[in-house]
């Protein structure tokens, strides 16, 4: 399943599995990792392939070994795991699972579960940011539940979704291309799968009454935070833009993102700043785009971007 799945992005290769935890940590999720058997502790004999993907984490994971992996909790993003080979089993505190080959779960920001790995386990999971999903819920059936989008523990057969599955296959195929740039080619691939995701898992996405007008603005507030990224966007542009109130601005953002239109305004500069630091090759200078989006505080600009990506701008800039 998924043969030679992201082989040009491979990170570690017969490594020790804490070197792999290590970089999970950093780049798919928070977790710690504990051996199940510990004379076998030391067998460097785990893989980690990893790339990003317009926004998107895509990884291979295999630790080579009979590991734990307890998660406290995915913090601002979902996972949506398959096991290609081997077997995992998910420990939540009401209900256990158990996965094998062909086999995917969808996991939610903020649930805390403990994982177990056999040794010849290997996974592929797609991290996806919490926005995306709220953006692409909000775009399908105009509203996002109050407490997010929140997708039941229902396991499928991927044999039995086949085009899902060919899609998911084209784009790790399209994440394994680094001879061309096709850049420009990520982010449909993106958002269909992000909306196969919310067509193909049972969620609470259609639940709810039908958007009043205020709600309807919200739409044009985020069409316009992104056509003015550059710009100094203040709340009482975005309400001018919408034309409601400051404080239904403040209530919209509070009910879709659960954040402040100022961070939300911040989080995607930040995005926008990184994707072009990624993609653009004409940037050649940290403190002349951070300047550009309005980041004047540069030491803070740092500190803000390394929590939001888990990496300096300027080690997204070496890895371009």
């Amino acid at each position: 399943m998924f043969t030679n799945v992201l082989s040009n992005a491979v990170v570690f290769d017969q490594a020790h599995p804490l070197e792999v935890s290590d970089y999970v940590n950093l780049h798919v999720g928070h977790h710690r990792l504990e051996f199940n058997n510990l004379h076998q502790s030391r067998r460097p004999a785990s893989q980690l392939r990893y790339r990003d993907f317009a926004g998107i984490g895509l990884s291979s994971i295999s630790y080579g070994d009979d590991v734990q992996v307890r998660c406290p909790d995915l913090q601002s993003v979902y996972h949506f795991q398959v096991v290609t080979q081997g077997e995992c089993r998910w420990h939540f505190s009401d209900q256990r699972l158990q996965l094998t080959r062909g086999q995917a779960l969808m996991m939610n920001p903020g649930e805390k579960m403990d994982l177990t790995y056999s040794s010849d386990c290997e996974k592929v999971i797609v991290k996806v940011p919490e926005e995306l999903v709220r953006e692409a819920c909000l775009e399908q059936s105009g509203r996002v539940p109050r407490a997010g989008v929140r997708f039941e523990r229902r396991v499928i057969e991927l044999q039995q979704s086949l085009g899902f599955m060919r899609l998911l296959d084209a784009l790790l195929l399209e994440a394994n291309e680094t001879e061309l740039d096709l850049s420009h080619l990520q982010l449909p691939y993106r958002d269909i799968l992000i909306r196969k995701l919310l067509q193909q898992f049972d969620s609470n996405a259609g639940e709810g009454a039908e958007l009043n007008i205020h709600d309807r603005s919200f739409s044009l507030l985020l069409a316009y935070v992104e056509a003015h990224i550059r710009d100094d966007l203040s709340v009482e542009t975005l309400a001018q833009a919408g034309s409601v109130s400051v404080r239904t601005v403040y209530n919209l953002f509070a009910k879709y993102f659960n954040l402040t239109p100022k961070l939300f305004i911040k989080q995607s500069k930040l995005k926008s700043l990184r994707d072009e630091l990624k993609n653009n090759p004409a940037i050649r200078n940290v403190t002349e785009i951070a300047l550009d989006y309005g980041f004047t505080h540069l030491g803070r600009f740092s500190s803000d971007y390394r929590k939001l990506f888990g990496e300096l701008p300027s080690e997204t800039l070496r890895q371009r």
